[in-house]
């Protein structure tokens, strides 16, 4: 349902990406006529561990033109429990005919989380905190964290879950500044102290991972959940060396430093 008190962000829905300044275009905003489409689905794996799929993705401004091109990998991965982790890779590049795209400064972009109304602190009976033990609002805004916890009750059981959304060390500007509200969103915000230009020599990849869990926050398990994903492998969409497939989603070390 989007925002549950303020009509004007119907876009707060879930989990979804988006940016307020690409090109000097708002696509964050209701109403801008600006728009991120699938070009393309690349592949989709399957398997007991983990599933994963890779897609191309368009950011077009109103006038047709794709500023900005997003090539998201997204992998599941089930937990004991019932929790999860949703591990969103991004690779942005300039837009078709573009040599560069400049990302403007900005608190909004590029991955937002939602939390249900109940799991909210202002609408709810919910709890921000982060890898630094801050809690609420006033502590976490804008200051560098490895992670994010939002967790509250959910309707109708009562009971305790949450999200634990973590920045990856190998991104650009690692630990990130945090936008996070008490009506219920939270976002690494990528620009929040200044722009950064995208080049098809030095294209930005992102990753984040999001961690479905029962219960309350327990820092431990955060701490060793960020210590693995900042040791697991990059997600590549490789040649497919099977017949009557083209593509493939592997897991490939990082080269060493020279």
């Amino acid at each position: 349902m989007g925002h549950p008190g303020d009509p004007g962000h119907d876009h707060h829905r879930s989990i979804w990406f988006a940016h307020q300044n690409v090109a000097g275009l708002n696509f964050w905003a209701d109403g801008q006529e600006t728009v991120i489409r699938q070009k393309s689905w690349l592949c989709y794996e399957d398997g007991g561990g983990e599933g994963a799929m890779a897609v191309l993705l368009g950011w077009q401004a109103p006038d047709g033109r794709e500023l900005l091109e997003q090539e998201l990998i997204a992998a599941l991965r089930p937990l004991a429990g019932g929790e999860f982790t949703l591990e969103l890779q991004s690779l942005f590049r300039p837009g078709s005919g573009l040599t560069e795209t400049k990302l403007g400064k900005t608190n909004f972009g590029f991955l937002a989380v939602r939390v249900a109304k109940t799991v909210s602190e202002a609408f709810g009976g919910g709890l921000l905190t982060n890898s630094e033990g801050q809690t609420h609002e006033p502590a976490i805004f804008g200051n560098a964290a490895a992670w994010v916890d939002y967790s509250g009750p959910v309707a109708p059981s009562g009971k305790t879950e949450g999200i634990t959304y973590f920045d990856h060390p190998s991104n650009p500007r690692f630990p990130s500044k945090w936008h996070v509200r008490e009506d219920g969103w939270m976002g690494a915000s990528f620009c929040m102290d200044e722009g950064f230009t995208v080049t098809h020599d030095q294209p930005l990849r992102l990753r984040y991972l999001l961690h479905g869990h029962q219960g309350a926050l327990d820092p431990a398990g955060a701490g060793k959940l960020q210590a693995d994903f900042a040791t697991r492998p990059a997600l590549e969409r490789v040649k497919a060396q099977r017949k009557h497939v083209q593509w493939e989603i592997r897991r490939v070390p990082a080269s060493p430093a020279p």
